[in-house]
């Protein structure tokens, strides 16, 4: 069975003085482009059967917002784990391994660079325009989209069919 592993970077988040980064929220950008990636998941049809968000509330944020906009039938399990709060793309990976045999498509919300730097590591090299554009740069909403044939537990590398950075 085909796996497919969507990779969101939060929307882009607000610096209110003496909040921990932890809670730092969106800004007034980030939630006009958090519904936008939710719109683009919908429209490139990239459904999550299963969404695996940070705990920081930026990243939450950026789900519920991504999330109203995928539609009415769009109703994944969620799953908010600190582990990905900065974490690198070595502990994402770990993470992503234990994701269930019947899950087809994972939704990944967190940080860069461990997300930038999963979607480059899975990838692997090449010099499509995907991946060139994801190598390049990694903006706050930017969505990779990558294909994987094996079960999640044996995840090791994919293939990076799309990399998009919606805005609102």
């Amino acid at each position: 069975m085909t796996r497919h592993l969507v990779l969101l970077r939060h929307a882009k988040s607000a610096w209110p003085p003496d909040v921990p980064d932890h809670d730092r929220p969106l800004g007034a950008r980030g939630r006009r482009d958090a519904p936008a990636a939710g719109r683009w998941l919908r429209e490139n049809k990239h459904i999550p059967d299963l969404v695996v968000c940070s705990t920081a509330v930026r990243t939450r944020e950026t789900w519920e917002l991504a999330a109203g906009a995928l539609g009415a039938r769009a109703e994944p399990q969620v799953a908010y784990d600190e582990r990905l709060y900065a974490a690198t793309a070595r502990a994402l990976l770990d993470v992503l391994r234990e994701t269930p045999d019947s899950v087809r498509t994972v939704l990944l919300v967190g940080h860069n660079p461990g997300v930038q730097d999963l979607a480059l590591r899975l990838a692997g090299g090449g010099a499509s325009e995907a991946l060139l554009r994801a190598a390049d740069k990694f903006p706050t909403s930017a969505l990779a989209v990558l294909t994987a044939a094996v079960p999640w537990p044996a995840l090791d590398q994919a293939h990076l069919d799309d990399f998009a950075i919606p805005r609102g």
